[in-house]
């Protein structure tokens, strides 16, 4: 009860601290700790905001529907001002790793797209570096193989992701490699030899993109300075 007390803070800070009546659009992320930052927009158009949002995913969508907040595509409309979204593992230059919910290609995209970049989790995200967290890496399913292959060679421990006994399959149809780096010191530099390999659509990798971040504790919610 208390990390759900915890998310559900830094998730409304997030808003009440970053969202304005002014702004036309917002992007919302995916996952336990964004669910509390649609919450509270859903409370803001309620009351006569006229916000509407890009979401990272269908259920966030259905979400936003469930609470008359407006739906729009990616620069279909006005430009995204901020962006909220959670994270897996933060480290202290503000390099994120992402993807636990399945959304990554989508929530980064909405990231770049963003004027301003918000990251909300709770403390047990803080990470001195990324890696402890397997990467999530989305892969077009016809070269599934091959990528698994390619990546086998700089990570031996990799699986495709399953649920209820299924792969996995994002919202664009592709499948997610989970990938046990280990310690990753230089994610820029990962990231784009992942991007390379012909097949890999995204890595959960989120470098350069996070301009705040804010923490929810049990004494409240902080934000912490990018090292």
């Amino acid at each position: 009860m208390q990390v759900a007390e915890e998310k559900r803070a830094a998730g409304y800070a997030a808003v009440d601290r970053f969202v304005r009546a002014d702004m036309a659009c917002i992007g919302l992320g995916t996952g336990s700790t964004a669910f509390y930052a649609i919450e509270r927009v859903g409370t803001l158009v309620a009351q006569g905001w006229n916000l509407s949002a890009v979401t990272t995913s269908v259920q966030t969508a259905q979400l936003c529907r469930e609470r008359n907040i407006p739906v729009v595509g990616l620069c279909e409309g006005a430009p995204v001002a901020v962006a909220i979204d959670g994270a897996d593992e933060v480290a202290p230059d503000f390099a994120l790793t992402k993807g636990g919910g399945g959304a990554l290609f989508r929530e980064k995209a909405v990231a770049l797209a963003a004027e301003k970049f918000v990251v909300v989790v709770d403390e047990s995200k803080l990470v001195p570096h990324l890696g402890k967290f397997p990467l999530p890496v989305e892969v077009v399913p016809f070269t599934a193989r091959y990528v698994e292959r390619e990546i086998q060679r700089m990570c031996p421990q990799l699986t495709m992701r399953v649920r209820d006994g299924k792969t996995f399959v994002t919202d664009n149809g592709n499948y997610i490699l989970d990938c046990s780096f280990g310690r990753i010191d230089d994610p820029a530099g990962l990231d784009a030899r992942l991007r390379a390999i012909n097949g890999v659509v995204a890595s959960g990798l989120f470098v350069g993109l996070t301009s705040h971040v804010l923490v929810g504790s049990a004494t409240g919610v902080r934000e912490i300075e990018r090292a």
